[in-house]
């Protein structure tokens, strides 16, 4: 006689809920992202303070050089911490191997914490120091793991950070010294670094997130393009640095110009309309060809020479940024890859505060004051709104339960 099987009852797995565990160290984005802009958000506040004639003590730079300051805090400060959490988060993701986290993250962020604060308050040599080591000290966390993943193809990582840092030191070096217009020389040459892994980073995932969110969009890549945007990026925006001929610095700036409008051309930027977490990337590397452009009239001696800059920093960098930081976010702690209503009013006051800088004084410069305070106010608010809307999401391990 054949006895029956008691009939299973299919019970499902109960959900992972996410734990109450402080994650803020679990990966390099969440820390880097999160001081990145907070420091975006108060470095303009201070700027805006000292422009209308706040007085600020300290020992060192601020009260130094206060442009220097600005600048050096812009690049080397915001840009620095957004790029080295970027990259310790993404090559995690390009080798599958585990990248600094717990402690060792830690102490790199106490060293750009440590950092920020004494590039203020001095004393100036261990300031110098201090924020001299953060960048070597990012490169050599990711040569250790590309090292062990054997991941060949991004080696060049490491000495373009090795080199973003050398020019901090000289930064450093060149204000101790007195020779002011060297020092920025060097943020000039630094943002032609992170002008150089915006178009790189951007070559390798802005055709692919826009063919994953447009079904059936189709881009191209033009192989003599991609072939010259690193070298032709890296060339015009040095020789700028350096202050050349300017003939040579707008013939090099024409060439870039021309290379990134063909770039995004043959993505098809101009086609993409929706959705708001894409637009944003689209939107931000516009600003490239749109900086060079105006190098161009620069060179020519047609308008100031930072327009062009902030082109570059306000516009490309500050908007490939706070895209980039809002997508990995997402990503990285369990939420949908979905722009909401704080992350579009995020884009849309970077962009705004972008515009403004740049264009407000081009059409009327006998407002330049004005048109910097709407400009840092809209930053303000906008690297603001990040903070508050992702600080406790950082702070907590990812809302699927799965490791990040």
């Amino acid at each position: 006689m054949k006895i029956a099987e008691p009939r299973q009852t299919f019970v499902a797995p109960p959900e992972r809920q996410p734990s109450h565990r402080f994650a803020l160290f679990n990966l390099g984005f969440r820390p880097l992202y999160l001081g990145g802009a907070a420091c975006a958000a108060v470095a303009l506040a201070v700027w805006l303070l000292v422009l209308r004639g706040v007085p600020f003590t300290g020992g060192y730079l601020l009260k130094l050089n206060p442009v220097a300051w600005h600048a050096h805090e812009m690049v080397f400060g915001f840009a620095a911490a957004i790029i080295a959490g970027f990259l310790l988060t993404a090559v995690r993701a390009w080798t599958g191997m585990t990248t600094a986290r717990g402690v060792t993250l830690a102490l790199l962020v106490a060293t750009w914490l440590a950092a920020r604060v004494l590039v203020w308050s001095g004393p100036a040599v261990p300031a110098a120091v201090i924020d001299s080591l953060f960048l070597p000290a990012a490169a050599l966390l990711l040569l250790r793991t590309l090292r062990r993943a054997g991941n060949r193809r991004n080696y060049f990582l490491v000495p373009v950070l090795l080199l973003f840092g050398l020019l901090n030191a000289l930064f450093h070096y060149f204000t101790l010294a007195g020779a002011a217009d060297f020092a920025l020389r060097c943020v000039v040459a630094s943002i032609g670094i992170v002008v150089l892994l915006v178009s790189v980073i951007a070559g390798r995932v802005v055709p692919m997130f826009t063919a994953n969110a447009i079904p059936g969009f189709v881009s191209r890549r033009w192989r003599p393009v991609e072939l010259a945007v690193s070298p032709v990026t890296l060339l015009a925006l040095f020789a700028d640095a350096a202050q050349v001929n300017p003939f040579v610095v707008a013939t090099l700036a024409v060439l870039a110009c021309a290379v990134h409008a063909a770039r995004m051309v043959a993505w098809r930027s101009y086609a993409v309309r929706r959705p708001p977490i894409l637009l944003i990337l689209h939107l931000a590397y516009a600003w490239i060809p749109v900086g060079f452009a105006l190098l161009v009239l620069s060179a020519a001696g047609d308008v100031p020479h930072t327009l062009a800059v902030h082109a570059f920093t306000a516009g490309a960098i500050g908007g490939a940024i706070i895209a980039m930081i809002t997508r990995t976010a997402r990503g990285h702690t369990g939420k949908p890859l979905a722009a909401d209503r704080r992350d579009i009013a995020s884009y849309t006051l970077v962009m705004a505060g972008s515009t403004l800088r740049v264009f407000g004084p081009l059409i009327a410069p006998q407002f330049f004051l004005f048109w910097i305070t709407a400009a840092g106010l809209c930053w303000i608010v906008g690297f603001g709104i990040y903070v508050m809307a992702y600080a406790l999401p950082l702070c907590r391990p990812r809302e699927d339960g799965k490791p990040g």
